[in-house]
């Protein structure tokens, strides 16, 4: 599983990606994460607000930090 983290590493940024690895941890679920800081890749993937998440392709969350309830229902769709 892909997942891909938007955003120039802010600490609402980071706190996406903890999120998500805490979701994974708690679904025993193991992902690539990847950090996307340059801004033409986070236009291209059509995040207009950062943090951004990308779960195998499909923008999932844009311009705010999911709840970890949300983040498990994303991954459970797609595993």
């Amino acid at each position: 599983m892909k997942i891909e983290v938007f955003g120039p590493g802010c600490y609402r940024c980071q706190q996406v990606e903890k999120t998500v690895r805490d979701a994974l941890s708690e679904l025993n679920i193991s992902a690539d994460i990847e950090k996307v800081k340059d801004m033409g890749k986070i236009v291209e993937a059509g995040i207009m607000l950062t943090p951004g998440l990308r779960i195998e392709g499909k923008v999932v969350c844009s311009g705010r930090i999911p709840k970890i309830e949300e983040v498990k229902k994303w991954i459970e769709k797609v595993k």
